[in-house]
């Protein structure tokens, strides 16, 4: 059974500053929990009796067996799955002062992904999964980008939180710092085409916001401008991509010139 007082504070944690204050964030679902506790322990466990028993779990003093009724209540999903739980935020998660220089001191075969005003929480779960199919560990956000521990992000992202890490960092800083032989590719629509030219198997993918694209001060870090091309050449069509699906294919692009390691 839970009690009201769970109940408020596990709702509290929908906002950025109570999960931040907490240092915990929300899971749902036998596939995100389930992929998430095979990398940290929760602090705590929400399920209902029957998510235990099939996954052999004995509950903690500090987990709680709730009837579905009680967990419809708890969750914020339309649908809730048999269980949700609490997980503490991974250091990489805080905003922080990066030693950039030293994530890239080794990255002649690495892709990164740096996102630059993803407001949308789908959008940003869906990146993060895109990332974690294409084996790309590590993604850079900038501090307007949409909190990755969001409810709704976590359960976008279908279990890839738990692979893919992301950290919060001013974006211009972060291109100062980056080695002169590594290239920072960003889509646009004044690019080349990305199926026309080579492109290494290392570097950072620059994704901009939904309305606004990238910034005019992270695409002056930029030295390699790509065009997602439309078909066929002249129609009129939409006038972008979303920006999920545009990383998607420039992910795609990428790993199709590279060899699978």
């Amino acid at each position: 059974m839970i009690s009201k007082n769970l109940m408020k504070y596990v709702r509290s944690l929908e906002q950025k500053k109570a999960r931040k204050q907490e240092g915990l964030f929300v899971a749902e679902g036998t596939k995100v929990v389930g992929d998430l506790l095979s990398v940290m322990p929760p602090t705590r466990l929400i399920a209902v009796e029957e998510w235990y028993r099939q996954n052999g779990i004995i509950p903690k003093a500090s987990d709680v067996v709730v009837t579905e009724d009680e967990l419809r209540r708890v969750s914020f999903l339309q649908h809730p799955q048999q269980v949700m739980a609490l997980f503490p935020l991974p250091e990489g998660s805080k905003d922080t002062d990066l030693r950039e220089r030293e994530y890239f001191s080794s990255s002649a075969s690495n892709l990164f992904i740096a996102l630059d005003g993803i407001q949308d929480p789908g959008n940003l779960g869906t990146i993060i999964r895109i990332a974690d199919w294409f084996g790309i560990s590590t993604l850079f956000c900038s501090h307007d980008t949409a909190d990755a521990y969001n409810p709704k992000v976590v359960q976008a992202t279908m279990g890839s939180i738990a692979r893919v890490k992301v950290i919060y960092t001013d974006l211009v800083t972060l291109f100062a710092q980056v080695p002169d032989d590594i290239p920072v590719y960003g889509t646009f629509l004044d690019g080349t085409n990305i199926y026309q030219q080579p492109l290494s198997p290392n570097g950072i993918i620059v994704m901009g916001n939904e309305g606004k694209g990238i910034s005019k001060e992270v695409a002056a870090h930029i030295n390699r401008r790509l065009l997602i091309p439309s078909y066929p050449e002249g129609r009129v069509t939409a006038d972008s991509l979303n920006v999920a699906i545009a990383t998607a294919i420039t992910c795609s692009e990428f790993r199709r010139q590279s060899p699978r390691r």
